[in-house]
C-alpha cells in the first residue's frame, strides 16, 4: 500500500509502526525533520535502531563520542548512518535544518554501536549491459546480513535513473519491505508495484510491500527517483540477498541479450 503521510506537530512523518499502522513491516520506521539547533535523543529498552541522514547537517552523539555528519542530499552524496543497540542513548542534533529517517525494530540481542560514514556503504551497479540500459541502477548497502548478522534489521538506498525500472526482473521475498521515496523535483513521480496493485509514488512517499508479492518500480522520464529500502529480518529466516524472480519473467535473469 503506497501513501504520502503528512508530518505531525513534532515534525514526524510515520511510515509504519510496529503497533500500529502498516504493522505487518514489523518496524517503526519515520523520517523526522530537524530544525537548526534541535535535537532528539533516543532511548529503546526493546529494539534496535538506525538514525540515516538524508539531508543537512547534524552531530550525532553516543558512548561519549561525537561524529559530525552533512549530506547536501540524497542525490549528492552517500549517507551517515548509526545504528545501536537497545538500551543504548544516542542523540542527534541539527546544525542546519536536517532530516533524517529512523528505522526501529524489536531485538533482544547486543551488539557494538557501528557509526556508518559514506566509505563504509557499498554501491553497485547493475542492469547497465542489460535490456537495453533500461533498469540500470546504483544500490547502496548500509547493512545487511552480512555485515551485520546480529540486527533484525537491513537497510539500503537505489539511486534510479529517469525513465527506467529497479527492483527488477520482477520478484518477492518473505520477508516485509518498505520503500521510502525522494525525487529531485518536488513534482516527481514513479510507479510502484505491490504485487498485482500499482501505484503512483511521489517525493517523500512510501510504499509497504505485502511479503510475497513482486515488487518492481519504475521513474517518469526526466525525474531522478531515490529510495531507501528497509526490511525486517523474520525469525530463522533472515533476508540474505534472497530474491524468488517471478516465474513468467525468470527468461529476463538467464538471458544473454545485452547492449
Amino acid at each position: 500500500m503506497y501513501e504520502n503521510p503528512e508530518y505531525n506537530e513534532r515534525g514526524e512523518k510515520i511510515l509504519c509502526e510496529e503497533t500500529g499502522k502498516n504493522s505487518h513491516m514489523l518496524m517503526d520506521v519515520r523520517v523526522q525533520k530537524l530544525a537548526a539547533g534541535q535535537k532528539i535523543q533516543i532511548l529503546e529498552q526493546e529494539k534496535e535502531t538506525a538514525v540515516m541522514l538524508l539531508a543537512g547537517k547534524v552531530v550525532f552523539a553516543f558512548e561519549g563520542r561525537l561524529e559530525n555528519a552533512g549530506r547536501r542530499s540524497v542525490f549528492r552524496d552517500k549517507p551517515y548512518c548509526l545504528h545501536c543497540c537497545r538500551g543504548k542513548e544516542i542523540s542527534v542534533t541539527a546544525v542546519e535544518d536536517s532530516r533524517v529517517l529512523i528505522q526501529q525494530t524489536k531485538n533482544s540481542g547486543t551488539f557494538d554501536t557501528v557509526f556508518y560514514t559514506p566509505e563504509m556503504c557499498t554501491l553497485q551497479e547493475f542492469g547497465k549491459e542489460q535490456w537495453e540500459g533500461t533498469a540500470h541502477r546504483q544500490v547502496l548497502t548500509v547493512f545487511d546480513y552480512e555485515n551485520a548478522p546480529y540486527s533484525n534489521m537491513v537497510m539500503g538506498e537505489v539511486f534510479h535513473k529517469p525513465g527506467c525500472w529497479s527492483s527488477y526482473p520482477p520478484h518477492y521475498h518473505p520477508q516485509p519491505e518498505l520503500y521510502y521515496y525522494e525525487f529531485d523535483k518536488p513534482q516527481g513521480f514513479g510507479v510502484g508495484f505491490d504485487g498485482e496493485q500499482c501505484f503512483k509514488v511521489g517525493d517523500q512517499g512510501c510504499l509497504a510491500i505485502t511479503p510475497m508479492h513482486p515488487h518492481q518500480q519504475a521513474a517518469a522520464p526526466g525525474y531522478r527517483m531515490y529510495y531507501v529500502w528497509l526490511i525486517r529480518h523474520l525469525e530463522g529466516a533472515p533476508w540474505r540477498k534472497t530474491r524468488i524472480v517471478d516465474p513468467e519473467h525468470e527468461w529476463l535473469d538467464h538471458s544473454d541479450y545485452q547492449v
